[in-house]
């Protein structure tokens, strides 16, 4: 009896060794599949990082490798002089939080309407929001471009002010837009809270209602609070595209001094006309290191947020 047991002990001892070495190489694979991917990816940007603190001599330096042998951050403070960073960037800032809020507020309004009320045209109406989804907005620029350009809204503009209204180089097209629930990705964000808000159970507005609530008062202090999820979704979402958009900002003249992303695309020519550093190789550095000042916030935003916008994006029925 006791050979048998210490056959069975040893073959039990096998198992879990066995077991242990086998969970030791899928952790080992998952580590290095999850290392490979997040470098393929953070690569640019690390690559970015480098070339905006090595030197000049590090430039020329053929034993440089990866890591610059003399870094520094005096690019960083020339760009951040060049671009007027803080004041852009809290112009910006401003611009892009209020847009957001204000999509927030349009778009879980429409999702809402369309995931709990009937009416007449609805399967219609959520129908352009699918389109607004699908078709590029390229398609539709011109047309943007001449009603803004010409704003007579149903002929009220010429009847008050004498003629059409030209809101080019103003935030004003923006505001508009976003307010009639056509901003940058509002078709999505529509998508996203109306599929939330559909998975909600409906004895949740009914108790409402018994205890004598109105619909405001169900839908902000009750449906939206439920809908966290979602609204941390669309607003991570909302405040990065936001904040990275130059096809709106180009398309309505919108200053850069609003937009700061749109000083990316000078900073080499005022670099090489204040500074006079012609040297195209020199430049790059200093527009790595403006595009890198640009994305800190966002960087900062994700890092706050990121534990909640994965938690939204699994709940928020994006994939529903």
């Amino acid at each position: 009896m006791s050979n048998v047991k210490k056959k069975k002990m040893s073959e039990l001892d096998r198992k879990v060794a066995f077991g242990n070495l086998r969970d030791f190489a899928l952790t080992l694979g998952k580590i290095a599949i999850l290392t490979g991917v997040g470098y393929v990816i953070l690569s640019p940007l690390i690559g970015m990082f480098v070339n905006s603190i090595a030197s000049t001599k590090d430039i020329y330096n053929p034993m440089m490798f990866i890591l610059p042998a003399d870094p520094g951050l005096d690019k960083y403070r020339l760009v951040i002089e060049r671009m007027d960073y803080f004041r852009t960037i809290g112009a910006d800032l401003i611009y892009t939080i209020t847009l957001t809020l204000l999509q927030l507020l349009v778009c879980s309004m429409v999702g809402y309407g369309f995931a709990r009320f009937n009416f007449k045209g609805k399967n219609i109406l959520f129908a352009c929001v699918v389109v607004m989804i699908v078709i590029p907005p390229h398609t539709v620029m011109l047309p943007l471009y001449m009603t803004f350009k010409n704003f007579n809204l149903l002929g009220l503009v010429t009847l008050i002010h004498g003629s059409p209204v030209n809101l080019m180089s103003t935030v004003a097209p923006m505001y508009l837009m976003t307010a009639l629930g056509c901003g940058v990705r509002s078709g999505l964000y529509i998508y996203i809270f109306n599929q939330f808000f559909r998975g909600l159970p409906k004895e949740i507005e009914e108790a409402a209602f018994v205890d004598g609530a109105g619909v405001w008062y169900t839908y902000f202090r009750i449906m939206l609070v439920n809908a966290m999820p979602s609204v941390i979704t669309v607003t991570v979402f909302s405040l990065v595209w936001q904040f990275n958009d130059v096809f709106y900002a180009n398309l309505f003249l919108i200053s850069e001094n609003v937009v700061i992303s749109k000083k990316i695309s000078s900073l080499a020519g005022v670099i090489a006309n204040q500074d006079k550093i012609l040297n195209v190789t020199i430049q790059e550095q200093y527009v790595d290191a403006g595009i890198l000042l640009i994305l800190l916030p966002i960087i900062l935003l994700y890092l706050l947020l990121q534990k909640q916008f994965i938690e939204g994006a699994e709940r928020s029925g994006i994939v529903g």
